[in-house]
């Protein structure tokens, strides 16, 4: 039993499919069927909106090739937690996953939750919203199902990862084949004098792109699993650019299409956008679209649930986290402890409901640390340059990032200061205080010891090495 302790690891279950799948999978959620609105509505015209994505997907696809060249030079799971651990040292890196692993992480698989849920809920409630507490237990269900199959084992969430992938761009083709056969019937009112009512200014640009980078977000999930992925020196890039330029096209086509079924007016009064293009071009048939997005947002779900699992177990490897949720199941070879402690965390999270609200002013932290992980490659580049580097990218492309990351942080501060972004970054800030006591003097050792030892009997789980 002790010499399969001491060699326990993750395994590499993760070839280039799934890698694709894990990317486009946990992008592809219920943002392309919501955040259209917004971004038109906020940039004030269709071509601008175009703009928009397109601009988001380049800078999302400039900002994954830096973390391809991060993740074959630091080849550790973590994602920005543990690049910034090596470049910027404990405390920073303590301060993004105290921050992420208590509400930032929990609040997005809670936020996705209640998207499947509405979606499911809706189509028995036609004629009026549905009750609150019936949408919660749907989500809750959502979330222990998924919790339970990726403690089970890698490969079984892989696959439904793959599944989920394969449907939800599926549903995108349909939207865009439906945009097509309009735009052949004539259907190009919205494309004529398309920039006009553009909103041109630092606030609408800023809140634009936040809104069609949320759509974008999980581009960086790959790089959470690093010592689960099959060569990742060659599978990294490979599987990224081929995820996000994928997810770039589709929602090109997709806003296209929304705004060849609807005139930019309907488009922004509607809630569900795909529900409502659905209603129109497909009519009684209407209801696939609600069906395809719930689709969609679960298997975004399944993606940020398995990722954000790796990060809490990396985290507490490295001395952040009690030592439990560093350990994997005897057996199945899956981090069980920090897969159930974000499943906790994240039902309680569940609870108040009312923290969407929350969740955005929490969309600028996200760049923040963005911005410390891309200064941290920019570091390495020019200090260390003679690290083996498998896939190198040209060093003005992680300082264009970083320019971006610094706008994308500081426009909506300075355009509309708001309190919320004073107790947003208190919070991030008192990761250092509690950093102090707890890990770097760490107190109640004896109290720690004796649980981890209770729940590693309990859970049948022991401490796993690096998988490099």
């Amino acid at each position: 039993m002790q010499e399969t302790t001491e060699k326990l690891s993750l395994k590499r279950e993760v070839g280039l499919m799934e890698a694709v799948s894990l990317i486009g999978g946990t992008m592809i959620g219920a943002g392309i069927f919501m955040t259209p609105q917004t971004v038109l509505s906020t940039i004030g015209s269709p071509g601008a909106s175009l703009v928009i994505w397109a601009a988001c997907g380049l800078l999302v696809i400039m900002a994954s090739f830096c973390y391809a060249e991060l993740g074959t030079v630091i080849k550790e799971s973590g994602g920005e937690y543990i690049y910034i651990l090596r470049t910027s040292g404990p405390v920073v890196a303590f301060m993004l996953i105290f921050s992420s692993v208590l509400f930032v992480r929990p609040a997005g698989v809670a936020g996705l939750a209640l998207g499947v849920a509405q979606y499911v809920v809706a189509p028995f409630y036609p004629d009026c919203p549905p009750p609150v507490l019936m949408v919660k237990c749907v989500a809750a269900v959502s979330i222990l199902i998924l919790a339970i199959v990726n403690c089970i084992n890698v490969r079984l969430s892989m696959s439904v990862q793959v599944f989920f992938m394969v449907a939800k761009v599926l549903a995108l083709a349909v939207i865009i084949i439906g945009g097509v056969v309009m735009l052949i019937k004539g259907h190009t009112a919205s494309f004529e004098d398309s920039f006009e009512n553009t909103n041109v200014g630092i606030n609408p640009i800023g809140i634009a792109l936040y809104q069609g980078l949320w759509s974008y977000d999980g581009w960086n999930n790959l790089n959470y699993v690093t010592e689960e992925l099959k060569r990742p020196e060659v599978n990294l890039p490979r599987a990224v650019v081929i995820a996000i330029s994928l997810v770039t096209g589709l929602y090109l086509l997709v806003n296209v299409s929304y705004l060849t079924v609807m005139t930019p007016k309907e488009l922004m009064s509607s809630s569900a956008v795909a529900v409502t293009w659905g209603n129109k071009v497909l009519g009684e048939w209407g209801w696939i679209m609600s069906l395809a997005a719930a689709l969609s947002a679960f298997g975004s779900l399944n993606g940020t649930f398995f990722s954000g699992g790796r990060v809490c177990f990396v985290a507490a490897r490295e001395g952040h986290m009690p030592d439990i949720l560093a350990m994997a199941h005897v057996r199945r070879l899956t981090p069980s402890p920090a897969l159930i402690f974000t499943t906790i965390v994240s039902l309680i999270v569940l609870i108040p409901g009312d923290f969407q609200s929350i969740v955005n002013f929490f969309s600028f932290t996200a760049w923040f640390f963005y911005a410390i992980t891309l200064s941290g490659l920019i570091y390495l580049k020019i200090k260390k340059p003679d690290l083996p580097r498998p896939y190198k990218v040209p060093l003005i492309l992680p300082i264009l990032v970083l320019l971006a990351a610094i706008f994308l942080v500081l426009a909506p501060i300075i355009d509309d200061p708001q309190i919320e972004y004073l107790y947003v970054s208190l919070f991030i800030l008192s990761g250092a205080i509690v950093y102090v006591p707890f890990i770097h003097y760490k107190l109640c050792p004896g109290l720690l010891t004796k649980l981890t030892v209770f729940l590693q009997l309990f859970l049948e789980v022991a401490p796993a090495e690096k998988n490099l």
